[in-house]
């Protein structure tokens, strides 16, 4: 069957595919995985996911290489990250095998909707675990659905690889202290709504949070991790209220493979004055450079691209990370899935 989509002008948004892969936990253990075409589920309406939160999620993406098969990229860590997540708000985890397993199978059912090789486009996997006991009292679910949906997608920020300008602003927590913010929730990005539109309506594309303690420190940068290059070296801030980036992992282990020095610890707001490039980084934007970040609380604008350009070691970051996972460049940390 043929698929008619103009994959080089697609946006980072929801499209129907053929399937869908799902699995449930009854009875102390999880069953065998089913196949679905349908995009709706059947929920009861007193599930812990909708009146207390049980909810955790995961972002990855599968890519058409060079070569022309198909590569899912850091598979198995995503499979470990949602692991934590559901240990973290009381879930069933799903075992790293039957993760691994269902995003295989779904890929491969919905291989139609992998975008070409050089489209610029990818196939964006979105797992999903929820808790559907029927319950009012506030304790954890004894039931669970995992489900895995895909969508072929462009890249998450229209502008492409180029420099936008972010905001910084006192007013807003994405997370409290010793909360929820290391774990991929949804909760996390509902609170991050607000603080989002007002930094959009502005003109912005994303707000960078301050940590929620002191708000001395910078955070995460909207749905994204935060890294910059300060004198040659790679910096990224040190916290328990962010989330893990996959992404920034990765970036991390590229830059010391190119002899860069990385440092993972508290950035102070005041020393965004002595960087020379910055960008947010995560599986949906893998990375977007940043141009300038405003300090809406105190007026002072902190231009990190003099020239309008993206930084050269930021470039080279990105380019690198994508010729992996098209499959262009050796995967010599074994990143990649490459489907049979």
């Amino acid at each position: 069957m043929s698929t008619e989509l103009e994959w080089s002008k697609l946006s980072f948004g929801y499209i129907p595919t053929d399937y869908n892969v799902r699995c449930y936990y009854r009875d102390g253990k999880w069953g065998e995985i089913e196949v679905s075409q349908s995009e709706t589920i059947e929920l009861h309406m007193a599930a812990t996911a909708l009146h207390y939160g049980q909810e955790v999620f995961e972002g990855l993406k599968a890519f058409r290489r060079k070569d022309g098969k198909i590569g899912i990229f850091r598979l198995e860590e995503n499979a470990r990250r949602i692991i934590e997540s559901a240990k973290g708000l009381m879930m069933e985890p799903v075992p790293e095998e039957l993760f691994v397993e269902m995003v295989k199978k779904v890929v491969k059912l919905n291989e139609r909707f992998v975008p070409p090789y050089g489209s610029g486009a990818s196939l964006y996997i979105r797992p999903l675990e929820i808790g559907i006991s029927a319950q009012v009292g506030v304790k954890p679910a004894k039931e669970y659905m995992f489900l895995i949906l895909v969508s072929p997608v462009g890249p998450y920020f229209k502008e492409g690889f180029k420099p936008t300008n972010i905001c910084i602003t006192r007013r807003f927590d994405r997370v409290a202290p010793k909360g929820t913010g290391r774990w991929k929730v949804g909760g996390n990005y509902a609170a991050s709504l607000e603080a989002g539109e007002l930094a959009h309506s502005l003109g912005y594309s994303a707000v960078l949070y301050l940590d929620p303690k002191e708000k001395k420190y910078l955070d995460e940068c909207g749905p994204a991790n935060f890294f910059a290059i300060k004198n040659g070296r790679y910096i990224t801030p040190a916290s328990e209220s962010i989330l893990p980036s996959i992404t920034n992992k990765s970036f991390m282990q590229l830059a010391k493979d190119m002899g860069i020095e990385v440092e993972c610890r508290h950035i102070p707001v005041e020393e965004l004055s002595e960087i020379q490039e910055a960008a947010a980084c995560g599986t949906a934007a893998v990375a977007s450079p940043i141009g300038e970040i405003d300090d809406l609380d105190t007026d002072h604008k902190y231009v990190i691209s003099k020239d309008g350009n993206p930084g050269p070691v930021t470039t080279a970051l990105y380019n690198k990370l994508r010729a992996i996972q098209l499959g262009e460049e050796e995967d010599i940390h074994g990143w990649n899935t490459v489907l049979d």
